[in-house]
Order: C-alpha cells, then sequence, then structure tokens
C-alpha cells in the first residue's frame, strides 16, 4: 500500500479518495475550506471514509501518488498543495474536464514529475462540504505507459479497464487527443444544456432540444478533428443514443455547481471548443452563442460565475 493524496473534495476527489482508501492506501485529502470528515454515500449508504482531511499543503509533505481533483478553473488556486506534494518521482493525476490537461499544471509541480493526464467518467455529486454522493459507475481513461500500469495497481484495476470490485477502472489508450475530445463532446453539450435550462439529463433527449444537441456536437466534433481527434459521425450518433438511454434524475456538474451557485466550468468547456476553432479556422457559431450565455450565469452571490 502507498501513500495518496487527493487535491479537491468534491464530487470527483471525494470518489477517487473513497475508492483509494477502500484499498487499504494512507490517503490524504487537501481543502481549502476544513470540515470534520469526508462521507461518501452509495447504493444509499452513507460510508466515513478513512482519510485526513488537511487544510495545509506545507504539514503533508511530498506524495508517490497525488489526484488533482479539482474543478479546471481551480488549478491555478491549488499551487499551494501541487508544489508541497509533488517531487521527484511523483506521477500527478490530473483528474479534471475539458483538454491540455498537463499544460494547466506546468510550473506548478516539482520538474521531475510524471504528470498523467486523465479522462474522467464518474457519476457523483457533491451534496454539502465533505459530503459526496456516488451512483456507481467510475472510470479513468489515460496515456498508456508505466504511470498507467502504476494507477491501474493503485485501484485493483488492469489496464483494459477491467476492475476487481473497488468500483474504478483504469484504461490505459495510445490515443488521448481522440479521448479527451470524445469526453468534450459530450461535456460541451450536456454541461451547457443543463446548466442553462436548469434540468437534469432528461433534458437532452427531448424533441425541443434534439437538433441543438446534435449541431452542437458536430461543431465539436469539426474541432476536435482539426486537431488530430479521430471523431466522426458515429460518436454523435452515440452520444445521441447515450442520452436517450440515460436513467432519470442524473444531472451533470455544471448542473449542480450552477443549482449551488458555485463557479462555473464553461471556459474549460464550450470555451475550449471556441478557443481551438478561432485557433484552427473551423467555425463554432452554435457554441460560441452559448459560450455567452454561459458568461452572463450569475452565481448565488450574484457574481457572474
Amino acid at each position: 500500500m502507498t501513500r495518496v493524496a487527493v487535491v479537491g473534495a468534491g464530487a470527483i476527489g471525494g470518489v477517487l479518495a473513497a475508492l483509494a482508501a477502500a484499498r487499504g492506501h494512507d490517503v490524504t485529502v487537501g481543502v481549502r475550506t476544513p470540515f470534520a470528515a469526508l462521507r461518501v454515500s452509495t447504493g444509499g449508504v452513507e460510508h466515513e471514509v478513512p482519510a485526513t482531511v488537511a487544510t495545509d499543503p506545507g504539514a503533508v509533505g511530498v506524495h508517490p501518488w497525488v489526484l488533482l481533483a479539482t474543478k479546471a478553473q481551480d488549478t491555478a488556486s491549488a499551487a499551494g498543495w501541487l508544489g508541497a506534494l509533488t517531487g521527484p518521482g511523483t506521477v500527478l493525476v490530473v483528474a479534471q474536464n475539458g483538454v491540455d490537461h498537463a499544460a494547466r499544471v506546468e510550473g506548478l509541480v516539482d520538474p521531475g514529475t510524471t504528470v498523467l493526464p486523465a479522462s474522467v467518467v464518474l457519476g457523483a455529486e457533491a451534496v454539502a462540504p465533505g459530503r459526496v454522493v456516488h451512483h456507481g459507475f467510475g472510470r479513468l481513461t489515460v496515456p498508456a505507459g508505466d504511470a498507467a500500469e502504476g494507477l491501474a495497481a493503485l485501484y485493483g484495476s488492469d489496464t483494459d479497464g477491467h476492475a476487481d470490485g473497488a468500483g474504478l477502472a483504469v484504461v490505459a489508450t495510445g490515443d488521448f487527443t481522440t479521448v479527451a475530445w470524445r469526453k468534450l463532446l459530450s461535456n460541451a453539450v450536456a454541461n451547457p444544456v443543463t446548466a442553462l435550462t436548469g434540468r437534469r439529463n432528461d433534458v437532452l433527449a427531448e424533441p425541443a432540444t434534439r437538433d441543438l444537441v446534435v449541431d452542437l456536437a458536430r461543431e465539436v466534433m469539426a474541432v476536435g478533428r482539426s486537431v488530430g481527434a479521430a471523431l466522426t459521425d458515429a460518436d454523435v450518433d452515440a452520444l445521441v443514443a447515450h442520452y436517450d438511454g440515460m436513467p432519470p434524475g442524473l444531472g451533470t456538474s455544471m448542473l449542480y455547481d450552477r443549482l449551488a451557485g458555485r463557479p462555473l466550468e464553461h471556459e474549460y468547456l464550450t470555451g475550449a471548443v471556441v478557443a481551438t476553432g478561432r485557433r484552427t479556422g473551423v467555425p463554432t457559431p452554435l457554441n460560441t452563442a452559448v459560450l455567452a450565455l454561459l458568461r452572463g450565469v450569475r452565481g448565488g452571490n450574484g457574481q457572474v460565475t
């Protein structure tokens, strides 16, 4: 067993910490706002996670494994944690939405750190500080290599995604660009539509929004292809079919953030699509319009998020 530090105890971080602790690892969770204990509910049963909750990076020290699970826009504010927790030989798993994971932490970590970007598929919801509901599935897809092998072993998976019951599958890929953009294909559609309508995922399958869902996805597909992602119309079709078959009641992280009055992640989702399209010359009129609306959303404190 080994020492694992998780930076950020929201939905993703809370579940990743809980699943690491369930494997017997010595887990520390780095947070900005203290709480007494991390509690994660699965299948209607809440468990207290045997993890140390820390607020002072200087008191924790270097770890062999660090998982960055803050929102993408909070990466810079986690600089103190990243500097204190990483050293030669550390593997930093950037478990965030969007693309360009490694670029976000450049200059914030020890030069000897191995940065492992991760595409996250995990159903979870932060319902209060230190309290997370895990809806029962989880997968990290990462670039193939030694770090991927180590992460799989950490969570009791193999790199083909076969887990031993701990609840997290780890998949290694030789084409992380396509994986990241395929995830963004979903995130840049589902997150904005649910957040702007205030509805859970059932809104994505309704006739009133179906054309918008398809056209937004086609724009993202075109932009992803311009930077080497092997996306096709079949990915759009699969996305629509996925929304049609979603169980009722699930939402997106951006919807949960808006309902809670928290800042939104739109600059790293829709914003990444629009910025990349401008750089590569791919038009994104629908995503540009959605981005303008998201930039006008105000949180519970009256501030633009």
